[in-house]
């Protein structure tokens, strides 16, 4: 079993309002039972790609189960061919329009029988909805996937607020972009798309294809910042060469600068007005870890790791 872990995570994001917010700690594993004494047949080669998805606000923000309704590009890139560029965008997309907060990647499995673990997995009140998507591999265009898991239970006396562990059964789906209708199908594009479906026949037949185990390790309760900076997100994390400073609360940042682990300072961007949106060149940077910055007109500042491969 390979242990893996989120790779991004903004911080707790905080309401202003005066009310107390928790964040929870969660250990995901995804068992897969892709075997022929439950399925058909399974094919040579047979694989799982990076199980990849976001914690998020609003149910269905990447796709909608078991309607007539497309699915974007990043989810048929995972779907077809087990790519997490575009899907990573769009997580990238949602966490500037503050409707998600991180890009989870649990890396892929080389066999039809494995495990995925997500360790430490934060998720705040704020964005307490999980999906996690990975393409059956190979497939003309089928994923597995749990979508919009909701892990606050409504019950504040409990947990905080939020589900104790939990097993869900996880099921295949056909992404509605490819027409082929077996493991191995030659590519046939469908148009018009037609929306994602749970796979009721053959090969799969509609049975379940791993088992998402939710395990609850902790929250804590935590009263608002008094330091709206602490609200500014810094995404991807990490990145290749370019990041985003989201200020969509409009603080009045003085600065930007970035810091190698030396402690030296080898960026500083002069921001001098309100700006909701920084973006900023950092191909020039040795891959490595460093320090990022952000400093305010009123004499507070914040600092994060930032990750540059």
């Amino acid at each position: 079993m390979k242990n893996f872990t989120s790779i991004l995570f903004f911080g707790l994001i905080l309401s202003i309002s005066g009310f107390c917010q928790s964040t929870a700690d969660y250990n995901i594993s995804l068992t897969t039972i892709w075997n022929e004494t439950n399925h058909t047949s399974v094919p040579g080669g047979a694989h799982w790609s990076a199980l990849v998805g976001a914690t998020h606000n609003t149910a269905n923000d990447f796709f909608e189960l078991g309607v007539v309704s497309p699915i974007t590009n990043g989810i048929k890139d995972v779907a077809e061919l087990g790519n997490n560029t575009n899907f990573m965008n769009e997580v990238n997309t949602a966490i500037s329009a503050n409707k998600a907060n991180q890009w989870i990647n649990a890396g892929g499995l080389g066999s039809a029988i494995g495990t995925f673990t997500i360790n430490n997995l934060q998720v705040t009140e704020n964005f307490p909805l999980v999906t996690l998507v990975s393409m059956v591999a190979p497939s003309p265009d089928w994923f597995i996937a749990v979508n919009s898991i909701n892990l606050r239970s409504g019950n504040d006396a409990f947990n905080n607020g939020w589900k104790d562990t939990f097993t869900l059964d996880v099921f295949a789906y056909d992404a509605g972009t490819d027409d082929g209708d077996d493991y191995t199908s030659a590519n046939t594009i469908s148009n018009p798309r037609v929306g994602v479906f749970k796979i009721t026949t053959a090969p799969i037949n509609g049975n379940k294809m791993g088992t998402i185990t939710f395990t609850y390790n902790s929250s804590v309760l935590s009263t608002p910042s008094a330091n709206p900076i602490e609200n500014i997100k810094i995404f991807p994390n990490p990145t290749t060469g370019r990041i985003t400073v989201s200020n969509i609360q409009n603080i009045n940042l003085k600065s930007i600068q970035l810091y190698n682990v030396l402690g030296h300072l080898v960026k500083d961007i002069p921001i001098g007005n309100i700006l909701t949106k920084t973006d900023i060149n950092l191909t020039n940077l040795n891959k490595g870890m460093y320090m990022i910055k952000l400093n305010s007109f009123d004499g507070k500042s914040r600092t994060n790791k930032l990750i540059a491969e």
